[in-house]
């Protein structure tokens, strides 16, 4: 173990210290491979979806905001897409078991801290972004789950997106073409 504790070694063969994250160790290969390989729900859906395609769903509704000049809502977008991008080096964890978790989310917050350092993150748009992820929580349980047994903790305004079921490849694929074209204009 070295003196940032103990690492793991992620997609581009980097070392992740998940318990000493730095923004010099985050790479956005990295981030779009391990979300388009990590099933949202536990993988309790109809169908495959990954976080990567749920992000990529919350950045392209927030850089369509009519609210917002152009580079906010680009901004607004990107935070979105990176939103959860602390899971691909921590894993998703459902809602019940995360809340139980105070440590998790703790290194969480440290690892997306890393994250917004990185790629220059606005902290003054996570309220916004928060809103967005509550609202696809409701075309998330209309388009993937079964019935529920009994009502979900969230009634809020759905997005009105549309979830396919983007295969590994295509979602990481767009996720990254996502990225550039909020970051830099093009790729």
């Amino acid at each position: 173990m070295s003196e940032r504790g103990e690492w793991m070694q992620t997609y581009t063969g980097r070392a992740f210290y998940p318990l000493d994250p730095r923004p010099q160790d985050v790479a956005i290969d990295d981030i779009a491979h391990a979300l388009a390989h990590l099933c949202r729900y536990g993988g309790h859906s109809r169908f495959f979806y990954s976080v990567a395609e749920h992000s990529l769903l919350l950045a392209r509704y927030a850089a369509a905001s009519p609210d917002m000049a152009p580079k906010d809502a680009a901004d607004l977008a990107l935070c979105a897409l990176l939103h959860d991008a602390s899971e691909a080096y921590l894993v998703d964890v459902p809602r019940p078991l995360k809340i139980m978790l105070p440590l998790y989310a703790v290194m969480e917050a440290r690892v997306q801290a890393a994250i917004a350092a990185r790629f220059g993150l606005s902290h003054g748009l996570s309220g916004l972004v928060r809103d967005l992820d509550h609202r696809i929580l409701t075309d998330e349980r209309l388009q993937l789950m079964e019935t529920p047994p009994q009502p979900w903790a969230t009634d809020a305004e759905p997005l009105g997106v549309i979830i396919t079921g983007m295969s590994p490849r295509r979602a990481e694929r767009e996720f990254l073409d996502e990225f550039h074209r909020l970051r830099w204009g093009a790729r």
